[in-house]
């Protein structure tokens, strides 16, 4: 085997513009060199390793031109190919397993000059890449061996002419492991920024948190953000929860859009790569959302090299799930790729008469159409069934009845007719085209079709003798075929630019978002049921007579929003963020039956101010200011539209990265209000005013990172205090409906480095939630829980397994309430076996 340099100048007559654009259709040049004279090995070849090499260190010190990098091996290592990609020169190594003395020495960032990065990265096949990436172009790199170490000699590369047509980009090759702890996310700014330079608490939960905790819907996710609340049931499709106190709704954001019905249509993570939570005001970029903040879905996105990946799981309940996950290049130059995601899921439940079924296919198309324009179509299909569960009475689950404890796996509903069926399709794309380095252009459309087939029992107070309780039937007018349709669509468009302007950097971006939607409702009934034993359960009643009809609605809702956001770095200490935003939303409904139509439509500006200080280069401190609104539907007494509720709030904070960068703190102190709440009109009890006020103030802690090799945890804690301060129904000083005031999560994870068990791991996890109120008039509180998780890993070459235990103990909890006859009891201990295979 010859030993391969990949140079920048002249190669074998062939001049460097000519190399640089063979080499982008994936060709690579070799030549002949000499080894180092104190090289031990024969300088004919650089013999393959006869077993599994292990590097221990990874070694940069400087040379007269450049570096000298020695990857530093217990057993003799060989070359197996060499690619370039942009300015990053690729060398593999097979037959070698990463385990570093300091984990800092796999990323070592502008080692030398006209270097920026040299990064080691170890693959599921077995081998290792160094991507050695130049600040201009790919280096120049010499490979020689001494004793059982590799040394590379690598010079900078001289720059392409800035005018050469065939100048590529950089092209990141596979899943970039984040670990526990990423460094930037885009949910702060609408562009990837780096943690410590955004104003605001940030929290990303990664892929590596999700599958080590064998986590099945967003809640198991969200456990791990402290301060967010679950206001629905685990086994409801619908994902509510509250954030610094309010509640999200239906809104949510998927690839940085607003989702509008992510929140009701269900949600499977088989192609989920995070989940970014952004706390606080967030209407500045993304419109109309809820004061409390805005969680991100980040999906996956094809690879430029082969992966093919197979997982099964089974667990209790009867709970199974297989999904693969397939990606690669389509063309022999890697400009098209592919990435498909699918997977079915069902459950029994620990719920009498409720099982879950879930079916989801995401395919995805990336295009690089030139080395400046990139064009991803996006489909996604989910089928989702799950029956309502409507909770249990507070007599009998958190307050004592006189006939006995109700088990928590009853079930209240009527299974002969009860369903909540969704069918959702998503179709869209990402388009981004730069104008040199400086500036690009960036344009997403999404179009969603939607169908649901809801009928269910509504459960009312229990009678005298705590055992019988009243119920409602809603059902779907028969031959209607759907309880709800609609199509949305959404468009952005948006310009990134970085430039220098009176002695500061700037990153603007201005952009435009549009949206529409239209649904519509057939006929709906409410009719008469009969009561049910809650202790001892007659299901399949009859139905009664009808007690109420809605007529057939159409609805729709349109919003466009521009905006405007400046991150100016004044120096190398101050970072200032500057943004506003003018939105425009309208709603209306007709009344199909009658041709009653309303109509509602409201303009808003949200502002945004941010200032960092960063003292040194791994330290933050920030302060910011920022508002959100939501349009509030309907007339006063005096016959005026209601304004939008504003939401306003007060944040300081500070960040930290610890031990090389591996670690990362964020501890933030927030006052947040939020204004022109909905509340009686104390002239006419038919009408309401916008006199309510709500504030929510508190402290969050969240950490995240590796603490020592193999050695990783997330945790956090937040104190919220979240009260009514002026209305004229609620008592001032009442805390907000399922706001805990003390939240707690820590997960950690441990997996061997070396040995005979090297890749066996093992996880605990422990998740807090303290009490709170259970409804608005705080009658009663849901009890505090502490739920303890553990699991057990094997990683081997492309071979994986591993057991998770929730609620290792057992423990008797409440997830939330919805008033005193709809408390949500939480899962019993369960387990659930993992297998999976990636080649």
């Amino acid at each position: 085997m010859t030993m391969p340099v990949l140079a920048s100048g002249q190669v074998d007559g062939i001049s460097q513009s000519e190399a640089i654009s063979d080499l982008s259709e994936r060709e690579t040049w070799l030549v002949q060199t000499d080894l180092p004279t104190d090289s031990a090995a024969s300088t004919d070849s650089i013999e393959a390793p006869t077993e599994v090499s292990e590097i221990t260190d990874i070694q940069i010190s400087a040379a007269e031109t450049g570096i000298t990098l020695t990857v530093v091996s217990l057993n003799p290592l060989s070359v197996e190919n060499t690619q370039v990609s942009g300015n990053a020169l690729i060398i593999t190594l097979p037959e070698a397993t990463l385990n570093l003395s300091d984990a800092a020495a796999a990323d070592q960032f502008a080692p030398a000059e006209g270097i920026a990065l040299v990064q080691t990265t170890a693959r599921a096949d077995n081998s290792i890449q160094i991507a050695i990436t130049g600040t201009d172009a790919p280096p120049d790199v010499q490979v020689g061996v001494v004793g059982e170490n590799l040394v590379l000699s690598v010079v900078p590369g001289m720059a392409p002419s800035a005018n050469a047509e065939d100048a590529i980009q950089l092209t990141v090759i596979g899943d970039q492991d984040e670990g526990y702890s990423p460094n930037s996310a885009s949910v702060g700014t609408r562009t990837d920024t780096l943690l410590l330079d955004v104003p605001a608490s940030i929290q990303v939960i990664p892929e590596a948190v999700i599958a080590d905790q064998g986590a099945l819907d967003l809640l198991d996710v969200l456990r791990n953000t402290p301060g967010i609340n679950t206001n629905s049931s685990p086994r409801d499709i619908f994902s509510d929860f509250t954030i610094r106190g309010f509640n999200t709704g239906n809104t949510f954001l998927r690839n940085g859009v607003a989702d509008n019905d992510l929140g009701r249509t269900g949600l499977d993570l088989s192609n989920v790569e995070r989940v970014e939570v952004l706390r606080g005001p967030a209407s500045v970029l993304y419109g109309q959302i809820a004061p409390g903040g805005a969680v991100n879905v980040v999906t996956k996105k094809p690879l430029s090299v082969p992966f093919y990946d197979v997982e099964v799981t089974y667990g209790s309940f009867d709970t199974y799930q297989g999904a693969v996950d397939l990606s690669g290049p389509l063309t022999e130059d890697g400009s098209v790729a592919y990435r498909l995601n699918a997977s079915a899921y069902s459950t029994d439940t620990f719920i009498d008469e409720i099982g879950l079924e879930r079916y989801f296919v995401a395919p995805v198309l990336s295009w690089d159409i030139s080395d400046d324009t990139n064009l991803i179509f996006e489909a996604e299909y989910i089928d989702a069934r799950y029956p309502n569960e409507r909770g249990l009475p507070i007599e009998g689950t958190i307050l004592p009845n006189p006939n006995g404890e109700l088990p928590r796996s009853r079930y209240l509903g009527e299974p002969s007719f009860d369903r909540n069926d969704r069918t959702t399709l998503r179709l869209g794309y990402e388009l981004e085209h730069r104008f040199g380095e400086d500036w690009r252009l960036q344009n997403t459309f999404r179009f969603s079709w939607e169908e649901d087939y809801q009928d269910s029992v509504g459960p009312g107070s229990l009678e005298a003798d705590f055992r019988t309780q009243p119920r409602t039937a809603f059902i779907t007018s028969p031959g209607a075929g759907y309880s709800f349709a609609q199509n949305s669509y959404e468009a952005t468009l948006a310009a990134i630019g970085e430039f220098k302007a009176l002695g500061a950097e700037h990153e603007l971006i201005m952009g435009v978002d549009f949206a529409y939607e239209v649904g519509i409702s057939p006929f709906y009934l409410q009719q008469e049921i009969g009561s049910i034993d809650i202790f001892n359960p007659v299901y399949n009643q009859p139905l009664g007579e009808i007690t109420d009809v809605f007529d057939p609605s159409r609805d729709t809702a349109t919003s466009i929003g521009g905006y405007v956001q400046d991150q100016i770095t004044l120096s190398d200490e101050f970072i200032l963020l500057l943004g506003g935003r003018v939105d425009y939303v309208n709603q209306s409904s007709l009344d199909v039956l009658n041709d009653d139509r309303s109509s509602q439509s409201d303009t808003a500006f949200s502002p945004r101010v941010g200032l960092v200080y960063q003292p040194t280069e791994d330290v933050s401190v920030y302060g910011s200011f920022g508002r959100s609104f939501e349009q509030a539907a309907g007339r006063s007494l005096d016959g005026e539209l209601f304004d939008p509720s504003r939401g306003t709030q007060y944040e300081i904070g500070a960040k930290a990265n610890w031990l090389n960068d591996r670690l990362s703190t964020t501890l933030s102190l927030y006052n947040l209000t939020r204004t022109n709440v909905l509340t009686t009109d104390p002239r006419n009890v038919d009408f309401e005013v916008q006199t309510g006020e709500q504030r929510s103030r508190g402290i969050e802690l969240n950490v995240a990172g590796e603490i020592l090799p193999g050695w990783e945890v997330i945790a956090g804690y937040a104190y919220t205090d979240a009260e009514v301060t002026e209305d004229n129904d609620i008592p001032v000083g009442n805390q907000l409906i399922n706001v805990a005031e003390n939240t707690a999560n820590v997960w950690t994870r441990y997996t061997l480095q070396s040995g005979d068990f090297e890749g066996l791991g093992f996880g605990l996890g422990l998740f807090y939630v303290g009490s709170r109120p259970g409804d608005r008039e705080n009658t009663f509180d849901v009890p505090s829980y502490l739920r303890t998780d553990a699991a057990v890993y094997y990683n081997r070459d492309s071979f994986r397994a591993q057991l998770n235990f929730k609620n290792l103990f057992d423990t008797r909890y409440f997830e939330s309430a919805n008033g005193r006859d709809r408390i949500f009891p939480g899962s019993p201990f369960e387990v659930l076996a993992t297998v999976g295979w990636e080649f």
